[in-house]
């Protein structure tokens, strides 16, 4: 018996070693959600597209392979745009599969009609409309190379009749999919400018960002030959900042430490992997950037010595031919700075958190960094979360962090849990969920208890938007619906019979985690936490805050970094042994 599209579709997609697919059935889907029941693929049912996205995304982040998630025709695929425009930005290889409108239908204004094929133009590498089986065959071997060839989310538009036509030619299908990831070395005469302009400057500055996720013995060469200090964006930290001998912190609205004083003082800034797109805290003198995409280069600040390349390569390239300095006063100048700034606040929330009312964010975050696993992995979703993540998680090689850090959108860390958990049930996975954002998605907690998946979902409920109450206070603007009535998420989660804890004294929080950190099912850990913390240092008021500048902003994330300190202060060893000498 002939199969269908659809039944072809399927059986390529398992032979990719796909294990699942996220989504919710109906409609033009059925014929597709029919082949995946008699495959050996996984149906993953959730309660709304958005996190069959999101789960997809984190996903493939966290294993490195293809992703996929599907939606029904009109309002169904549509759902999947929020999700999708994270993974793409993430740069996930994941695969959509949008059903659409019977072939005969499309165009006349029927029920439920859009145009996915423009909808997800912006929030894809490739997106197309399959017309027959034979073209369908073509197009999702095309979707499924240029995901894998790094172009970020590929979109399948299959109008629900094709799907039930006799499949065509396999041809293009028996295809081996490339996934290789060639090593990029920087073009001659931009490397010989770049080592001109760090053996002309006597201070340099290294800022990280994610893309020197595979190069971080290069970089701590390279600034180990230069005396460099070392400050990172969010999208780096977990790269770079453990048992970093130059570390200076973190640049940005939740930056800390010597990172933006080092960026600003130094001869050289050079931006190594990173397109961190708050202008306003990058300095446009004598500014460096290596990037594998040509493209990121010079559009957040001016760019005086661009090089394309991988950021391991360029500097196994050029680390030869660059003359090593021998004064490390700059070095050990930020080094102590960012020990001081550290050290002045690091008891700022800590210190007797234990008998303050309504419980301190901070010292949630901390207590999860202490009790969660070596190798956890945390999904934080956008917000005050950030703040509490960027502050409070202590990176050591082997921890992972997901979290909606270039789309931003709210209620990723839930979803992303369930795609990361689903990618290894036998790691930890715990969430740092806002309740605005909880509450954005609350139906995928039905999902968690569905596929019994051992997520430790720990919500930071303050009954408020915190994040936009900043903004708008650091704006000058009274806060203004930010704030909403209590919810009880314990309850909630009971009632849909995940076991449940709701803390309101903080006495009972280290219990409470430790407990259900060792539960070996879903939990979902429901924490109070004071609505005004706003990782503020107490010294500072309201009144101070309004019609900040963008300069004194950086203050105004100025309380709390949790066991950074220690790294801080053991690096302040090093000038003494290098003084020594």
């Amino acid at each position: 018996m002939a199969r269908n599209y659809a039944e072809q579709l399927i059986a390529t997609l398992e032979n990719q070693g796909v294990e699942r697919i996220y989504g919710v059935v109906g409609d033009s889907l059925n014929p597709i959600v029919d082949a995946i029941r008699r495959s050996g693929i996984e149906w993953i049912h959730v309660h709304n597209e958005e996190a069959a996205a999101f789960a997809a995304g984190a996903e493939s982040l966290m294993t490195g392979k293809l992703a996929v998630c599907a939606g029904s025709c009109g309002p169904g695929n549509t759902h999947l745009i929020q999700g999708l425009y994270d993974a793409h930005r993430n740069g996930a290889q994941v695969l959509a599969l949008a059903s659409h409108l019977p072939s005969l239908q499309i165009g006349t204004s029927y029920f439920q009609e859009t145009h996915p094929e423009m909808l997800f133009r912006e929030c894809s590498g490739f997106c197309e409309m399959v017309n027959s089986p034979d073209q369908g065959a073509r197009l999702l071997h095309h979707a499924i190379q240029s995901t894998a060839a790094g172009r970020g989310v590929s979109v399948l538009v299959i109008p629900g009749d094709i799907s039930e036509d006799e499949a065509g030619d396999d041809m293009f299908l028996d295809s081996t999919i490339a996934t290789g990831r060639p090593v990029v070395y920087p073009d001659a005469a931009e490397a010989a400018v770049l080592v001109a302009a760090i053996n002309d400057a006597e201070t340099v500055t290294l800022f990280c960002g994610a893309g020197v996720a595979d190069a971080r013995e290069q970089v701590l060469a390279l600034a180990q030959k230069i005396k460099s200090p070392v400050g990172h964006a969010f999208g780096g930290k977990m790269h770079i900042q453990y048992d970093n001998p130059f570390d200076v912190g973190m640049s940005g609205l939740l930056g800390y430490g010597a990172c933006h004083d080092a960026m600003h003082e130094s001869d050289l800034l050079i931006l190594l992997g990173t397109d961190f797109p708050y202008s306003e805290y990058l300095p446009q003198e004598n500014v460096a950037q290596v990037d594998i995409e040509a493209a990121h280069i010079g559009r957040r600040t001016t760019v005086r010595h661009p090089v394309v390349g991988d950021v391991g390569a360029v500097i196994e390239n050029i680390l030869p031919h660059i003359e090593e300095k021998t004064d490390r006063s700059f070095l050990d100048r930020q080094l102590t700075r960012h020990a001081e700034l550290l050290g002045s606040v690091v008891d700022a929330y800590a210190d007797k958190a234990e008998s303050r009312k309504p419980i301190h964010p901070e010292y949630v975050a901390a207590l999860i960094d202490e009790l969660a696993a070596e190798d956890a992995v945390f999904t934080i979703d956008t917000g005050m979360c950030n703040v509490w993540a960027a502050r409070y998680l202590t990176p050591n090689g082997r921890r992972a962090e997901l979290g909606s850090f270039r789309h931003g959108t709210m209620a990723n860390a839930l979803p992303h849990a369930i795609g990361a958990q689903l990618a290894d049930r036998d790691r930890q996975v715990v969430t740092f969920s806002g309740d605005g954002g909880l509450s954005m998605l609350l139906g995928e907690l039905l999902t968690v208890k569905m596929h019994d998946l051992p997520i430790k979902m720990v919500v930071f409920n303050n009954s408020s938007l915190g994040m936009v109450k900043l903004e708008m206070l650091v704006a000058g603007m009274p806060d203004h619906g930010t704030d909403h009535e209590h919810v009880n998420f314990a309850a909630i989660a009971e009632a849909m019979g995940i076991r449940s804890v709701r803390i309101e004294d903080p006495k009972k929080l280290r219990k409470g985690l430790k407990e259900a950190f060792a539960h070996p099912g879903p939990v979902l850990i429901d924490v109070v936490t004071d609505p005004n913390a706003l990782s503020i240092p107490p010294e500072i008021t309201w009144d101070m805050l309004v019609g900040f500048s963008k300069a004194a902003t950086r203050t105004v994330f100025g309380g709390g970094v949790g066991r950074m300190v220690d790294l801080a202060r053991a690096n302040l060893r090093n000038i003494g042994a290098a003084g020594a000498v």
